[in-house]
């Protein structure tokens, strides 16, 4: 349902095509989707009623065994849907509760899983005691965004007034599934995800992905390497599974984001779907797993095949320009691709005259300009790999005015 873009998703649903008959549920005509599904309605996945006429349709017309989304904010949309079809789906209040930081911090405490103190606030005032309360530095996130939208880490109190507003106006933007914010602690360490399949409340722990952030006080992912090697795994696989138990989650894909603080790993928040940022296909390049289709399978009811077949390592740089404006040029020596079989992907995301606003004005679907994927036999590899393909792209912004 409602498959996304190609650049980042257009991978999740050329693997699930591999191995089903696909119908989808797009907002518009299809266009990159077209060679790989069989039938498709349009509707507005964001209208209830609308979604639901558009799956009764297709399912008039179809037999349907499952239904799936990797979209952040429709993942309660798509369990109402999948519950009105009949078939199998985690219920849409577990889903709920994984779109609500809160409702998930609640969850998380309840069950003894490591996590942050997190508080509800309304008012600057509030924010200010909370903040007091739990102490600097601290994070204002809304409850209900995805893809770190609205989400500031704030050191001193005079930092307090703006950053709450940031938070606030992000909580407000389309596809929160409410507006609230809360005020949590910031958890210091290194930030990473585990990838996890469940199936009847049994979950693997597939791969970790280390994270790339940039852009601080903001929480902007530039970057992430998976290696299938990763004996990180084996520490946090029980953390993530015991967040995934928390929550109520009976099976599916999960992407579980945490830090690796100075007191352990602690929970940041559980994703009910595929990670972004192309990770599922890093963890196929590294492990052999493919994630999508697991996810499709487990629609499905049926059991997906989790053996890794592959023993790498691969990782993304996500393109950011140096300043916000206009983008004049793009490239790559063509040189340096002919011999480097190892970058298995650069797309870009915009063109010459596209404009590229960073952050804080901008998020990713406006601040970055393109993508790369390279491969390895280990991380280290990789990440060499990683700098030395960046040192051959160029990438220039010019402010309007500078264009005249």
């Amino acid at each position: 349902m409602a498959p996304g873009d190609a650049g980042y998703r257009g991978y999740c649903l050329e693997q699930v095509a591999t191995a089903y008959n696909v119908v989808v549920i797009t907002p518009g005509p299809l266009t990159w989707e077209k060679p790989h599904v069989v039938d498709h309605e349009v509707a507005d996945p964001h209208n209830p009623a609308a979604l639901l006429d558009a799956g009764q349709a297709l399912a008039r017309r179809h037999t349907i065994a499952g239904v799936l989304t990797w979209n952040e904010v429709l993942l309660v949309a798509t369990a109402h849907l999948a519950e009105a079809l009949g078939v199998k789906s985690n219920p849409p209040a577990v889903m709920r509760n994984c779109r609500d930081k809160q409702a998930t911090r609640a969850l998380l405490a309840r069950h003894g899983v490591p996590s942050a103190r997190s508080v509800q606030v309304a008012s600057l005032l509030e924010a200010a005691l909370v903040a007091e309360r739990i102490g600097y530095p601290i994070v204002l996130k809304p409850a209900g965004q995805a893809g770190s939208v609205g989400v500031i880490r704030v050191g001193t109190s005079a930092e307090l007034p703006a950053a709450l507003a940031f938070a606030t106006a992000g909580a407000a933007l389309h596809g929160g599934e409410n507006t609230d914010v809360l005020i949590e602690e910031y958890l210091d360490g290194p930030e990473i995800s585990v990838e996890c399949v469940t199936q009847d409340g049994s979950t693997t722990a597939v791969a970790v992905t280390r994270k790339q952030l940039g852009y601080e006080p903001y929480f902007e992912e530039t970057g992430h390497t998976v290696d299938a090697a990763d004996q990180l795994l084996d520490q946090v696989a029980p953390i993530a599974a015991a967040a995934i138990r928390a929550l109520g989650i009976d099976h599916g894909v999960q992407h579980v984001e945490m830090r690796l603080t100075a007191t352990g790993p602690r929970i940041i928040e559980v994703n009910g779907r595929i990670g972004g940022d192309l990770i599922g296909h890093l963890v196929r390049l590294a492990t052999g797993i493919d994630l999508p289709l697991a996810a499709a399978d487990l629609a499905c009811g049926t059991t997906p095949d989790l053996e890794p077949s592959r023993l790498r390592a691969a990782g993304i740089t996500l393109l950011y320009p140096e300043a916000s404006g206009i983008l004049t040029h793009r490239g790559v020596a063509e040189q340096f691709i002919d011999n480097a079989p190892w970058l298995e992907r650069l797309q870009w995301l915009r063109g010459p005259g596209d404009e590229i606003v960073l952050p804080p004005e901008g998020d990713v679907d406006v601040a970055r300009a393109g993508l790369y994927v390279v491969t390895g036999y280990d991380v280290t590899k990789v990440e060499e790999r990683l700098a030395e393909t960046a040192a051959h792209i160029t990438l220039t912004t010019l402010a309007a005015d500078q264009l005249s």
